[in-house]
């Protein structure tokens, strides 16, 4: 029996120092402030992409509207 508390201890050390590294690693994120800025910019070039694309779409279709009279 003192062989199945020892390994539950053990399991819950090894739970409880998983925990505290991710707490930790969340932490260290937010006080650097990396990842808004990356999201940020992220966000910002994607929409530039999406509204290039609908405007070549746009420009696309009213050329094939012209031409086809």
């Amino acid at each position: 029996m003192t062989v199945v508390w020892v390994v539950v201890g053990v399991l819950v050390v090894v739970a409880g120092l998983a925990f505290g590294v991710v707490v930790r690693r969340g932490r260290i994120r937010e006080v650097e402030g990396d990842d808004p800025r990356a999201g940020r910019d992220a966000r910002a070039r994607q929409q530039r992409y999406e509204a290039e694309r609908h405007g070549d779409q746009g420009d696309t279709w009213q050329r094939g509207r012209e031409s086809g009279g």
